[in-house]
């Protein structure tokens, strides 16, 4: 068991692309956790979407063994975080088993809005922090302005940052140097009952669950009978072992270390995510504090685009949910769709990753409905329900009014780009908290409503930007808004997956853009079909999609004009009744086509 002053718990944090994977395979490379002939770039970012994104999704735990300048070899436990917003409950967790954090900073770009995010998170945990300015090979780092800029904007003291190219390995040692000098080691009490944190759960094909604990006291041994404290379950440890990043077994885990147990466990569902894990017959006397468990904040809907494709929707959820249990989902029907399923998601790009992953891993075709935020309804009896789907809005006769949710954004733009950010914000009913500059750059904080944010906002805020403007969000509570449910109607058939909730100011606007881009998707037919926009039996906005016309006056060479004239009036009897029956098949493309909304 390694000495609890020779172990050094980190997590590395940044905003999306400032180099975290990178400084961690030059770390990897150093300690030795990889010959040259298995080294690759961003070997800590396993999944395909991930390497091809250049993101990362999942956080990932490395042992690595460091000989220090002093003589002594450390262990060091190294977690690599996500950096966007929507995988942020990954870095809170991964910081609850660390003592300390590795603040990178692009030197060309300075301190982002994820930046910020992920050092309060670290703050809240009581991290040491190491400042690191990484990518001072490139031409246009400024290291100096940077470090200003952490001081002014963070308050951390930046007179011991580092200055290192992760790419090029330049001042790597020197990071792994100060990890161990800087950096507090953990506390525990190896004599104790066995008290460790379940880090993070996920599926394995050949191993079954396999749970990442960090131990706080006692001794995690391979046959040992362990409790899951919050789900009160029991199970028998069947194999302990480490990262390195190869999976490498060993006979036990003490306190302070960071690794991973199998137990025969069949569902992770049984394995809550902050649960304490104790052993069965000297349990300990407290349960650790755990983590808030992931609320999704926005629901959308996925549909086979072949209704035989259901049962394989379904069970494709199930073992991506095996694999990613911050997503949830229920099953849906729907006129329009057929059979699918309702799912909750962390954000846009959470949704994004999830429907492409089921179309990659398992070769389903899919439609997904427009996305949508829980909204709540408080009705006339006193009772508050909450609503995912726009289809469930019950009569607004029996609701006494509704509430949506609002985030706190904050978002970091170069000057030149400020007017445009204003304005976008100001469109979608934000409304400014603050704003601060810092050297060349404004920070913006708003209050917006979460249902203007999920449809398009990240697109249009970074086409404003050129790309530049850096966006968090935060959850704040939820608000009296004025909302209104817009059907739209073809033919005088609701079609409920293109149904959507706004407020009542952006209700026509939005719902003639609807019907807009529907006319051009709708093939036409012999007869009229009338496309609109209601709000109740109110129309906001209707098009039409003209009939096509059939000659059916061909045969006809000469004559008399009577003889024409029956044909015509006989064409318009059997128009008359095909409009009265005549059923409109949507093609699928339109959906896809009609939800892809902007309001440009």
């Amino acid at each position: 068991m390694t000495d609890l002053a020779h172990i050094r718990n980190f997590a590395i944090i940044a905003h999306i692309d400032h180099g975290k994977s990178t400084l961690a395979d030059r770390m990897i490379q150093i300690c030795g956790g990889l010959s040259a002939r298995e080294m690759k770039e961003q070997v800590l970012d396993s999944m395909d979407i991930e390497r091809e994104r250049g993101i990362t999704i999942k956080a990932q735990t490395v042992r690595l063994m460091y000989k220090a300048g002093d003589g002594e070899t450390y262990q060091l436990n190294l977690m690599d975080t996500p950096g966007h917003v929507d995988f942020s409950y990954e870095v809170s967790r991964s910081l609850a088993a660390c003592e300390g954090s590795l603040l990178v900073v692009d030197a060309t770009q300075g301190v982002e809005a994820q930046t910020l995010a992920n050092v309060y998170l670290a703050i809240d945990n009581d991290h040491e922090i190491v400042p690191v300015l990484n990518k001072i090979d490139l031409p246009a780092a400024e290291p100096d302005r940077i470090k200003e800029q952490i001081t002014e904007v963070i308050g951390l003291d930046t007179d011991g940052a580092l200055a290192i190219s992760a790419k090029t390995g330049d001042g790597v040692g020197e990071v792994l140097e100060s990890l161990v000098q800087r950096l507090p080691p953990p506390t525990g009490d190896a004599d104790a009952p066995l008290k460790a944190l379940l880090v993070d759960s996920w599926y394995d094909a050949y191993l079954g669950v396999m749970i990442l604990v960090r131990v706080h006291d006692g001794v995690l041994r391979k046959g040992m009978k362990i409790r899951m404290m919050a789900a009160g379950t029991l199970h028998q440890v069947e194999q302990v072992g480490v990262f390195t990043p190869k999976l490498e077994r060993v006979d036990q885990l003490g306190p302070g270390e960071v690794g991973y147990i199998t137990a025969a466990i069949k569902t992770v569902a049984d394995t809550g995510v902050g649960d304490t894990i104790t052993e069965d017959k000297r349990q300990t006397a407290a349960a650790l504090p755990g983590f808030q468990p992931s609320v999704p904040v926005v629901f959308s809907g996925l549909f086979p685009v072949d209704s035989a494709d259901y049962e394989d929707l379904r069970s494709s959820l199930e073992k991506l949910h095996l694999n990613d249990a911050s997503f949830h989902y229920q099953a849906e029907t729907s006129a329009a769709l057929g059979f699918g399923f309702r799912c909750g998601f962390l954000g846009l790009l959470h949704l994004e990753i999830v429907q492409e992953r089921l179309e990659r891993e398992f070769d389903l075709d899919l439609i997904t409905t427009m996305p949508s935020v829980i909204y709540r309804m408080h009705m006339n009896d006193g009772t508050v329900k909450e609503m995912h789907n726009p289809v469930d809005m019950p009569d607004p006769v029996h609701i006494d009014h509704m509430e949506e949710p609002w985030i706190k954004a904050t978002i970091m733009v170069p000057d030149e780009y400020l007017g445009g950010i204003l304005a976008l914000c100001t469109e979608r009913r934000g409304e400014q908290l603050d704003l601060t500059y810092v050297g060349s750059r404004a920070m913006a904080v708003y209050r917006l409503p979460l249902n203007e944010v999920v449809i398009d906002f990240y697109d249009r805020l970074k086409s404003t930007s050129r790309g530049y403007a850096s966006f968090d969000y935060e959850m704040v509570g939820y608000d009296l808004g004025d909302l209104v449910k817009v059907s739209i109607l073809i033919n005088a058939e609701p079609v409920d997956a293109l149904s959507f909730i706004v407020h009542a100011n952006h209700a026509e606007t939005r719902g003639r853009a609807i019907c807009e881009r529907l006319k051009d998707l709708i093939p036409r037919q012999l007869f009229k079909i009338a496309i609109q926009a209601a709000i109740g039996g109110r129309v906001i906005a209707r098009t039409t999609v003209s009939a096509m016309r059939k000659d059916v006056t061909a045969k006809c060479y000469g004559g008399d004009v009577s003889r024409k004239r029956k044909l015509l009036d006989k064409q318009k009897k059997g128009k008359k009744r095909m409009r009265q029956f005549g059923n409109v098949e949507i093609p699928q493309s339109a959906f896809l086509a009609a939800l892809k909304t902007s309001d440009d």
